[in-house]
């Protein structure tokens, strides 16, 4: 599984988003450090959920970074979050 599918199913299930996008941004990042040949490894996830709203913007954050945790551990190198309302 492509680990941007991976993010894409662990999300939904975890939050039940109204919104999400997960862009690969790896190729934008070709050369720095944690770049690695075939992408996967920088993402953008802007996401809305009932379930993150009334949190700060820690707290989001720590909810969507433990979701993710195993992919973050392991393949991924940067991850940008935007909670959306």
């Amino acid at each position: 599984m492509l680990v941007k599918d991976a993010i894409i199913s662990k999300l939904n299930a975890a939050f039940s988003p109204h919104h999400l996008e997960v862009i690969d941004e790896s190729e934008h990042h070709r050369g720095h450090g944690g770049w690695r040949e075939g992408g996967e490894t920088h993402f953008r996830v802007i996401i809305g959920a009932q379930s993150l709203e009334g949190k700060n913007r820690v707290e989001q954050h720590r909810a969507i970074n433990d979701c993710l945790a195993e992919e973050l551990i392991e393949q991924v190198h940067a991850l940008v979050i935007k909670v959306q309302k």
